[in-house]
């Protein structure tokens, strides 16, 4: 699962530290120091595009104090001390977002008196961060993020000794992280994300005890967490995620009482989760997903009173779910899937009255589910999938009907018979997953009136009935699955069914291996559902028969199209393989004949196979005699 960081809060945290540190610095003095306008118009001439005027006002005739927007001076010494021209800003009614092309001069090391110096957001500042940057002594904050800086972070940072900020996410810098970076004991907000660094986190980081947010993510940095980690009691933010650190989570993690974030994902940390995270009393947001974590789950993951996610899944966890998990209050979302979970799920999962996701699919879990989660009255969505669940023994529980369910997942946990019929009262439901099963018996003619249905996957079942008519009812279903059952008849009622714009528009449809004739629709092209989707598998219907409809050149947004072992003959008609976005076209083993349509995508051979009356490119061309 993707993580919860939310940039726009972070941009907009941002703009307001700046306006308000622009207005603490921001003052008139009688001219502009002359060793400081050199450096600036140094700065300027190496911009080598300027679209949106940023440095406009930046004339050399002009006093660059008063009249240089995005310069601010010292009034008692004339000296620069905000030099802040980001190329994302905002007021109270305006957001402005602009771009500057060049490097950074090193004549800007001269700037002494400079505080502030923010050129973020101009997206095409590039080539190396200067070293004589680290000459200025006075320096609190630097911010360089969201650029096209390259080369290492220059040791002569250890000149930096006020920093409080330094900022230089998302640029291209490589190399290890020197430690002149925590050179200043004021650090508090350090953001070195989606660069290009290596090595191992210096265990000097320890010294920065008055760091409160900490964010390496996505680099390539190796080593383990350091264990002087847990030295930095001030710390609410931590994100170490995508990267590729491995080895223990230390124990001293425990000690980030104040920490209110942890990511951790995407890693190869191993061993398990340490009992000591019960000293992280502020923690809110947890993940540690796709590691290779092992062991069991510590009791003391009971202990965190204001935790609202965690995210566990994609590990190797074993053993039971804790009971103490149900003590969690504040807890809204759990993601444990793809573990190694043993056992029930416990009672006690039901006193997590704000609970809105729960996720344990892909586990080793058994049934029943325990009746009490009918209490979680907040719960939008259950995923349960491929555990040994043992459904069979009547099936899922009616009392899901009475949730607030949006999304109920229940693929592969063993449920037999007939589609319960308690769902016809899940009014709620909008993304029903119940494929892999055992489910046998008609698809019944209720399911037209789950209306609220966008997605339905009942494939891998062995379901046998027409398509009811009543099918048509679902105006909001946009992906559907029925492969792999023995459904038969016609498939008008999948196609032609109706639709609530700007929603019923099929993006995903797959009706394959099944046992439906009567070919397809000549006008399945122009049905309101099919003008948007994108990939429509039929393959393996032998007794589907009929043409391929030329109407299909209508579906502009197809890009996979399988209809393969159809029993399809005739033609492939032009316009059909023309399509833009089309990347996989599959018509083998039918009994298709002429010369294939001229076409611009790069389409397999293999694709056309078992066509023995087939011709033309990608297949071997055909004879001389002219084929219509």
């Amino acid at each position: 699962m993707a993580s919860p960081r939310d940039s726009n809060n972070r941009r907009l945290h941002h703009f307001l530290s700046i306006l308000l540190l622009s207005a603490t610095f921001l003052g008139r003095s009688d001219a502009c120091h002359p060793t400081d306008r050199a450096a600036l118009l140094a700065f300027k001439s190496g911009v080598t595009a300027d679209p949106s005027g940023l440095l406009r006002t930046w004339d050399a005739a002009a006093d660059c104090c008063s009249s240089w927007a995005g310069v601010a001076c010292d009034p008692a010494s004339g000296r620069v001390a905000n030099l802040s021209r980001p190329g994302l800003s905002s007021g109270p009614d305006f957001v402005s977002d602009a771009s500057v092309a060049g490097v950074l001069s090193p004549a800007l090391g001269n700037l002494s008196a400079l505080r502030l110096l923010d050129l973020s957001n101009l997206k095409q500042l590039s080539g190396p961060i200067p070293s004589s940057l680290g000459r200025l002594s006075h320096l609190q904050f630097l911010l360089l993020h969201f650029n096209d800086l390259t080369g290492p972070i220059p040791d002569s940072f250890t000149g930096l000794r006020r920093l409080r900020w330094l900022f230089l996410s998302s640029n291209r810098l490589s190399a290890a992280i020197p430690p002149s970076v925590f050179a200043s004991r004021a650090l508090a907000e350090l953001a070195l994300s989606e660069n290009q660094l290596s090595g191992a986190i210096p265990a000097t980081i320890g010294r920065l005890t008055a760091l409160e947010k900490l964010d390496l993510h996505g680099n390539s940095l190796t080593g383990s967490i350091p264990e002087k980690i847990g030295m930095l009691r001030k710390l609410t933010h931590l994100d170490l995620s995508e990267n590729r650190i491995s080895g223990r989570i230390p124990e001293s993690i425990g000690n980030l009482s104040n920490l209110m974030v942890l990511y951790l994902n995407h890693n190869h940390l191993t061993g398990g989760i340490p009992s000591s995270i019960s000293g992280m009393a502020s923690l809110r947001f947890c993940q540690m997903s796709d590691n290779g974590l092992s062991g069991n789950l510590p009791a003391s993951i009971g202990a965190l009173p204001r935790i609202q996610r965690l995210i566990l899944e994609n590990n190797h966890l074993t053993g039971e779910l804790p009971a103490a998990i149900g003590s969690l209050a504040t807890l809204t979302d759990v993601f444990f899937s793809s573990n190694r979970f043993t056992g029930k799920i416990p009672s006690s999962f039901g006193n997590l009255v704000r609970l809105m996701t729960l996720d344990l699919s892909r586990n080793h879990l058994s049934g029943p589910i325990p009746p009490e989660l009918s209490k979680l009255r907040n719960l939008q969505a259950l995923d349960l999938s491929f555990n040994p669940l043992f459904l069979q023994s009547g099936g899922p529980p009616s009392w899901l009907a009475r949730t607030n369910l949006f999304k109920l997942m229940l693929a592969g946990t063993g449920i037999a018979g007939p589609l319960p019929d308690w769902l016809s009262l899940a009014s709620s439901i909008s993304i029903l997953d119940l494929s892999s099963n055992n489910l046998t018996g008609e698809l019944p003619r209720w399911i037209g009136g789950m209306k609220g249905l966008s997605f339905l996957n009942i494939s891998n079942n062995g379901l046998r009935s027409r398509i009811p008519e009543e099918f048509k009812n679902l105006t909001m279903l946009m992906d559907l699955d029925l492969h792999g059952n023995e459904l038969y008849g016609k498939l008008r009622p999948v196609l032609a069914k109706g639709t609530q714009d700007p929603l019923g528009h099929y993006r995903t449809l797959d009706v394959s291996r099944n046992r439906f004739t009567g070919g397809l629709d000549e006008d399945i092209g122009e049905l309101p559902a099919m003008d948007a989707v994108e990939r429509l598998v039929v393959s393996e219907n032998p007794g589907l028969g009929g043409r391929i409809p030329a109407t299909m050149g209508r579906m502009e947004a197809l890009k996979v199209l399988g209809l393969a072992g159809d029993g399809l003959w005739g033609g492939i008609p032009e316009g059909v393989m023309d399509l833009d976005g089309l990347t996989v076209f599959d018509v083998r083993g039918n009994r298709l004949s002429g010369r294939i349509p001229r076409h611009t995508a790069r389409l397999p051979a293999e694709g056309f196979a078992g066509n023995l009356g087939l011709c033309g490119a990608p297949l071997p061309p055909c004879k001389t005699r002219r084929l219509q």
